[in-house]
């Protein structure tokens, strides 16, 4: 990757640099799946927090869990989930607009004072691409984008992930870019651009 493609995942729409990674132990809750398909997620994230070098635990203790995960048929099923109004307040809004646009996926993050990563919500709307999908790649993929707080462009035109042989892992650059991400040097928030080309120092070492 070139110091460009680096600052390209993490720059907005708008030019503004943004990175932010997690600042705490993950700890993930997944509704809507089998118990098969549970243990596949978990581990993808799992996966990609070994290969940050970061850390999972049972508990968080502010949150109990902060990262939820909801895998759904329609947009429209968010509004019948107990409570999850009072964790989104904008939630209305939010789903309408979803389903205008047909999207398939959303994320939203929550930080800490410090511009960390605090908590998480990935939302999965199961249409007829993702229902395609092998249960460990759509896994892998959401276990990625959801590690750091990557650009709305970062994976718009590639995937994360690759095929080697008949297995399907993080696409290597992506893999060195997440680990260098969590290097204990570097902060846990940056919106200095130059903060890229600091990332792109320890991508030749990893």
């Amino acid at each position: 990757m070139t110091p460009e493609a680096v600052a390209e995942c993490f720059t907005r729409p708008d030019g503004q640099y943004i990175f932010a990674r997690w600042g705490r132990p993950i700890v993930p809750v997944v509704f809507g799946v089998d118990d098969a398909t549970l243990s596949t997620v978990k581990g993808a994230i799992e996966a990609v927090v070994t290969v940050a070098d970061h850390r999972m635990a049972e508990t968080d203790p502010e949150l109990g869990v902060n990262l939820m995960i909801f895998f759904f048929r329609e947009w429209a099923e968010l509004a019948e989930m107990p409570n999850l109004d009072r964790l989104l307040p904008d939630l209305g809004p939010l789903v309408a607009r979803l389903q205008a646009e047909e999207a398939n996926q959303y994320r939203i993050f929550r930080f800490d004072p410090s511009g960390a990563i605090r908590a998480a919500f990935v939302f999965i709307r199961m249409d007829a691409h993702l229902s395609a999908m092998p249960a460990e790649t759509l896994a892998l993929a959401q276990a990625a984008q959801v590690m750091l707080l990557w650009s709305d462009r970062a994976f718009a035109g590639t995937s994360p992930l690759a095929r080697a042989g008949e297995r399907v892992i993080l696409r290597p650059e992506i893999g060195a870019l997440i680990r260098a991400a969590y290097d204990p040097v570097l902060p846990a928030a940056a919106r200095d651009a130059s903060h890229a080309l600091r990332l792109y120092a320890r991508l030749g070492s990893i």
